[in-house]
């Protein structure tokens, strides 16, 4: 096993940490920019706690790498469609403030629940 009792208990801290810091930026964010990168970290987060702990439960089958492959190129594609949608709001409204439009909250919900669904 690569990780031990201590180096466990520290890693599902950071990703707690990165988690919390994501929600809490993803919350109090107007930026639309900076809300898809808090999106980000808790995906990260998340990528984080699969690896370990399929690194800490069987470290002979790499299923939680795999599976966080996958969530990192949903999050890609994810990332690429919500900055399409935030310039185009910008370009028609020539802002990317959440609280200017109900489309971009709106638009921020539904980033947030096929975030969940992953």
């Amino acid at each position: 096993m690569m990780f031990g009792d201590h180096n466990f208990e520290h890693v599902l801290v950071l990703s707690a940490y990165l988690f919390s810091v994501g929600l809490y930026g993803l919350i109090t964010s107007r930026n639309m920019v900076r809300a898809l990168m808090c999106l980000e970290l808790i995906l990260n987060a998340v990528n984080l706690n699969f690896v370990t702990f399929s690194d800490f439960f069987d470290s002979h089958q790499l299923k939680g790498a795999i599976f966080s492959i996958f969530v990192i190129a949903i999050a890609a594609a994810e990332a690429a469609i919500g900055l399409a949608i935030v310039s185009s709001i910008y370009r028609n409204r020539k802002s990317s403030q959440k609280n200017n439009s109900n489309v971009s909250c709106i638009i921020l919900v539904f980033l947030v629940v096929s975030c969940c669904l992953v």
